[in-house]
């Protein structure tokens, strides 16, 4: 890894070098990892303490397994001269000082994508769309905050020609540090939602935080957005430059039309962007796709990939499990989209649910961090389950119970039954009576915050056997 020897990583983490031998002058460490399991030969450890566990206690381990040095807060009571350690006073800290010393040293371009909804799906279209011209590394998993952010900095290699970063935040602040590690030469925005209210408190505060990621951004970078959201549209100029706008609009510099909605098959449109145009299979369902795909013309076209290469790129997109991923078990088509959710995100869902040719039936949960107005936007969620014509809704967790009371009153405003609408405050509840409530045949919608473990109802419906 390059110039990450021992002393320049004590250097940039203001810690203290203790050892001897070759890492620390003449050899780069060959990765940086918080996980003792993924050490190998030449790897540098940051040992951190975790709520359950000290990765302190794992030094031992990591340097019999031939580690070329520790990061850590506290030096082993029977250290010996040959072992290297980084004393330091926070190694969370030296961990992001580290990955932002390494970033400098890279010379591929690097794209941060932030937004309230569509970042992991927008980060997958890119990555496929780069992957037809360059070797890219992206962001695994929900490594997007300021530990998942450096550990994806800190996995770039000299065979990787392209990175594609996620950067998610839940407060002030925290954006402005995570764009100081990725140092960004393309930022792309998808889209200001109603999410992490409870610190962010407003749709402005929210663009506020988000725009943070300029802060760093490469003085020649180039700024990518929807051009069709209300907030994102007022940002016209960042550091002299307009941004790169795309959207469904005609305003857009890359904009779609001809858009043929697929249902859970996908869509089709076709894609403008200054004199060229080219048809675009989206695999993946819903409109937000749409615009997931357009953000990836945009840094594609940036990168220098041809209409014909992105088109090839979008058509390889494949879904991530809890996000939008369609599974066709025996029994019934389940869309999984329970990673995390919002308003703005599960309003999304319902509307893809609803493109669905059989019985429509949605399995929602409680929505986290939207702050003081959390029980009226729980409300107007169930109103909007209601309105857009779900077969069967069911509301499950503390919060939610707002959502069924806001989804009992629409329906009977609007004359429809209340038969099919269910409420249970736990999981259990609902899984113990969930054959009496779902049919064969049924396509179920499952969506609700992270927090709410939802991937386990998923996992139910996909192995229960024959339903009534």
């Amino acid at each position: 890894m390059k110039n990450l020897t021992l002393r320049n990583i004590a250097e940039v983490c203001g810690g203290k070098l203790y050892g001897s031998g070759k890492w620390q002058d003449t050899e780069e460490v060959e990765g940086v990892v918080l996980d003792s399991r993924l050490v190998e030969a030449g790897y540098l450890f940051v040992a951190t303490k975790g709520e359950r566990v000290d990765g302190h206690s794992f030094i031992p381990q990591v340097l019999q397994k031939g580690a070329a040095g520790v990061v850590c807060e506290k030096l082993p009571e029977n250290m010996e001269e040959r072992d290297n350690f980084i004393l330091v006073e926070d190694s969370f800290q030296a961990l992001k000082d580290i990955a932002g010393f390494y970033r400098e040293q890279l010379e591929i371009p690097v794209v941060g994508i932030t937004g309230s909804v569509g970042k992991t799906s927008t980060k997958e279209c890119i990555a496929a769309v780069l992957a037809e011209k360059y070797k890219v590394l992206k962001t695994e998993g929900n490594f997007n905050n300021e530990v998942g952010l450096p550990l994806t900095i800190l996995k770039i290699r000299d065979w990787h020609q392209a990175a594609v970063v996620e950067m998610g935040i839940s407060d002030f602040g925290e954006m402005h540090r995570l764009s100081k590690i990725a140092k960004p030469d393309i930022c792309v925005l998808t889209n200001i939602g109603h999410c992490h209210l409870e610190n962010l408190k407003s749709r402005q505060g929210i663009l506020k935080a988000k725009t943070e990621i300029f802060d760093f951004m490469k003085e020649d970078g180039v700024v990518c957005l929807n051009g069709d959201d209300d907030m994102l549209e007022t940002i016209t100029e960042v550091k002299g430059r307009r941004p790169m706008t795309f959207g469904r609009r005609e305003s857009n510099r890359v904009y779609a039309d001809c858009v043929e909605n697929r249902g859970l098959f996908g869509s089709r449109a076709v894609v403008h962007m200054d004199d060229e145009e080219f048809d675009m299979d989206i695999p993946l369902p819903g409109e937000h796709m749409v615009y997931n795909a357009l953000a990836a013309v945009c840094v594609g076209s940036l990168l220098g990939l041809t209409g014909d290469e992105m088109r090839k790129g979008i058509a390889k997109v494949e879904a991530v499990n809890g996000r939008s991923h369609i599974i066709r078990s025996k029994d019934r088509v389940i869309i999984d989209d329970c990673y995390n959710a919002n308003p703005v995100s599960v309003c999304a869902a319902i509307d893809l649910l609803g493109t669905a040719l059989s019985r429509k039936a949605a399995v929602l949960g409680d929505m986290f961090e939207l702050g003081e107005r959390e029980k009226e936007m729980h409300t107007e969620v169930g109103a909007y389950a209601v309105e857009n014509g779900m077969d069967v809704l069911v509301c499950i967790g503390t919060l939610s119970e707002a959502m069924y009371e806001g989804a009992v009153k629409a329906a009977e405003k609007a004359g429809i039954s209340t038969e099919q609408i269910y409420y249970f405050k736990e999981k259990r509840e609902f899984l113990d009576k969930c054959r009496s409530i779902l049919q064969t045949g049924d396509t179920v919608l499952v969506k609700a915050s992270h927090g709410m473990a939802f991937h386990e109802i998923v996992e139910s419906l996909e192995a229960d056997g024959e339903m009534e």
